[in-house]
């Protein structure tokens, strides 16, 4: 790349980093909020499909988009290992890293925190830790986005995850013995009406819980990152790009590892209230 060439796209950095920064904080918040384009700058960006149907907003936008990407890409990958296992029962290549995957999800997840009859919950458990775990590499790339960045995308997963725990405790133990196991045997019966309260509102805390903590750390830190690149500009000075680049670069190597992480801890607790629920008397 030229001087030249380098140049300008500093200045388009610079411009961009002016045009959205009334604070410098909002110029972080450009690039990690939802938005109707794909931005690829300093090369330009690309309108998504703005949808109004029956008075409702059906517009395409860059999380749904990405949301979509990381769905075909999830397709994709499981036709393609489900073919290869079909050809051979010995995986290669990417079969391999999936078999790994799938044993730890089921051996070090599943098996313990739910027990007997984990099978029957198996596949959503694997279809949410893989869709998550794609969805959260696929937003280290450039130009993309971390969809479970998105509040909306995560309160949609925990959602998924409440109906799954509710209809769990309902199938192995009735609808009556479900909600009556929710009270502690032996409460006082005037103590009876606050406990039912407090379970109930415990059947809503723990997708929510759930919700915002995928939300908050996929979140969190991605502002960390552009909030260390940003520095340079800020402080107008190139002298302290090799510390924030080199810091940068050390929170995006851990985001790696925070990606990971993530999708473990949302499908284990999932996993977990799942157990809780089908297991009672246990």
């Amino acid at each position: 790349m030229s001087e030249q060439q380098t140049a300008t796209i500093v200045d388009t950095l610079k411009q961009d980093t002016t045009a959205h920064a009334g604070s410098g904080s909002d110029w972080i918040m450009h690039h990690i909020m939802d938005s109707d384009k794909l931005d690829f700058a300093p090369f330009g960006s690309i309108p998504l499909p703005q949808i109004h149907l029956f008075g409702l907003d059906l517009s395409i936008t860059k999380h749904v988009f990405f949301l979509w990407v990381a769905a075909a890409l999830l397709i994709f990958l499981m036709l393609r290992v489900s073919n290869a296992y079909k050809k051979s029962p010995v995986p290669r290549g990417v079969g391999t890293l999936f078999e790994i995957l799938i044993e730890f999800v089921r051996d070090e997840i599943a098996k313990p925190t739910i027990g007997k009859g984990y099978e029957k919950f198996l596949p959503y458990l694997l279809s949410t830790f893989f869709f998550i775990l794609l969805s959260n590499f696929l937003g280290l790339l450039p130009y993309s986005a971390t969809v479970t960045s998105n509040i909306t995308v995560t309160s949609v997963l925990a959602i998924f995850s409440f109906f799954v725990i509710q209809l769990a405790g309902i199938n192995k133990n009735g609808l009556f013995g479900y909600f009556k196991g929710l009270i502690p045997p032996g409460v006082p019966v005037l103590l009876l009406p606050i406990m039912l309260v407090v379970e109930l509102l415990g059947l809503f805390t723990k997708p929510f819980a759930l919700a915002v903590r995928l939300f908050a750390n996929m979140t969190a830190g991605h502002i960390v990152i552009y909030a260390l690149i940003s520095l340079i500009f800020v402080m107008h000075s190139y002298f302290i790009a090799p510390v924030s680049i080199g810091m940068a670069l050390f929170i995006y190597l851990l985001e790696i590892l925070v990606a990971l992480l993530q999708a473990y801890i949302f499908v284990m607790l999932s996993s977990l209230f799942i157990g809780m629920a089908y297991h009672q008397d246990h």
